[in-house]
């Protein structure tokens, strides 16, 4: 890429491009099975080379921090908090698409029966197998591995946490022994960022592959029904991360602001991917960069990766009430109070399930009487709102991290200063960054 004045586009404006360029092939090729299947595989493979990083650097960064913090005790309040804290925001989250839905009534605006349906087989065999591994007892019991290499093929990511952290703990314990494990596990680290630049190298040409797979298989004009709703759903998830992100920040010493600046082009890339997975080895490596302590961001982040659906929780809630609404059902405070209910839990124990938001809605929706076929007429339309939700994910991640280190005190303020002076300078590589 040549360079201009000196300078070249950071990683952000290059997804950027690769986005536009893909809805533009999208739009050529709409309905051409050869650039589908072709744009389909270069975008898988894509999502393969984050894949095949995630978890390395997961171990490796995780083990680290433990091992360093090296106190049970301060593990197990680390861990309080930050199932407490997701537990709220994501409660938070689920009661502003609750109320959104009551105001603005998105449902009231579409003829649901003049929309056109998607085949959702694959979301319901999902969902059978996931209500059957559902509840608290079975995700209690599912994080606890009986093969952690069984895990780790699987990319199952709480039970390596939980190896990870043990793990962690008995290096600390061996002392001077375990240093030679501590020096392993950092060089891997290094090693599995130093290629995650390499892979960010590839994310425009991937972000333009499943754009344009997904825009070659639905079309620009399957969004115009459902225009009013994507547009509510966009506007509640801006709204979640400027004014109660913003106010949680600003509760502890940051502004959302500062936070956005520096995640930008994990935001675009998580945006672009609808994958929370494409941004995760930058976001740690960030965060850390960014002030917060490496045990501290290497558990809080790959932990909210499962429990901390921040942008999940606001569709949920809001597709729910707007298929109640679109089928005329109305629903008592009652009813939409045991409805918040059901998501807190269903969210969590389907939260590692591929399409995982969808999935929690076919195992909601019956719960408030609205026909599993009701979901046809949005799945369509599921990928475009996961681009918004995985973003906000990516973000209440990066400020949960913040968060949990400042009340532990683990927080480096002017590290975070100073680190967040250098994104308002021009840079000459996205992998300066």
């Amino acid at each position: 890429m040549k360079r201009y004045r000196g300078y070249r586009l950071t990683l952000g404006w290059q997804i950027m491009i690769g986005l536009v360029l893909g809805i533009i092939l999208g739009v050529v090729f709409y309905q051409n099975k050869t650039a589908i299947t072709a744009m389909q595989n270069i975008g898988n493979m894509f999502i393969n080379l984050i894949q095949m990083i995630v978890l390395p650097i997961v171990v490796s960064c995780l083990t680290v921090g433990i091992a360093n913090m090296g106190d049970i005790k301060k593990l197990g309040r680390i861990g309080g908090k930050t199932l407490i804290y997701f537990e709220l925001m994501t409660t938070v989250a689920i009661i502003l698409g609750l109320v959104v839905a009551n105001v603005f009534h998105p449902g009231d605006f579409i003829n649901i029966h003049q929309l056109h349906s998607q085949d959702i087989s694959q979301y319901v065999s999902t969902a059978k197998t996931a209500k059957a591994h559902s509840g608290i007892w079975a995700t209690l019991v599912g994080i606890i591995p009986t093969n952690f290499f069984n895990a780790l093929s699987t990319g199952d990511m709480m039970p390596v946490i939980f190896f990870s952290v043990f793990f962690g703990l008995g290096t600390a314990a061996i002392g001077e022994q375990g240093k030679i494990i501590i020096d392993f596990l950092k060089a891997v680290s290094e090693v599995m960022f130093k290629v995650t630049n390499w892979v960010m190298h590839a994310a425009p040409i991937g972000v333009c592959a499943l754009i344009g797979v997904t825009v070659a298989q639905m079309g620009l004009s399957a969004l115009a029904p459902l225009g009013y709703f994507i547009f509510l759903a966009y506007a509640t998830m801006a709204v979640f991360i400027l004014v109660v992100m913003g106010i949680v920040g600003r509760l502890f010493g940051l502004n959302i602001f500062t936070l956005l600046k520096v995640i930008r082009d994990e935001v675009v890339l998580a945006f672009s991917t609808a994958s929370s997975e494409a941004a995760l080895p930058r976001i740690i490596d960030k965060m850390d960069k960014f002030g917060v302590s490496q045990g501290i961001v290497s558990f809080v982040i790959p932990t909210g990766y499962t429990f901390n659906l921040d942008g999940s929780a606001i569709y949920q809630s809001l597709a729910a009430l707007f298929l109640a609404q679109a089928y005329h059902i109305h629903l008592s405070i009652g009813q939409q109070i045991t409805l918040l209910v059901v998501l807190m839990i269903t969210s969590k124990g389907m939260a590692g399930v591929p399409g995982a938001s969808f999935v929690v809605l076919l195992a909601t929706i019956s719960t408030i009487g609205v026909p599993m076929s009701g979901l046809t007429f949005i799945a369509g339309i599921d990928r475009l709102v996961d681009m918004g939700r995985t973003a906000v994910n990516v973000v209440g991640n990066s400020l949960a991290s913040v968060v949990i280190a400042k009340s532990e005190s683990e927080f480096n303020e002017k590290q975070s200063t100073e680190y967040a002076a250098t994104f308002d300078k021009p840079k000459t590589s996205p992998a300066e960054r």
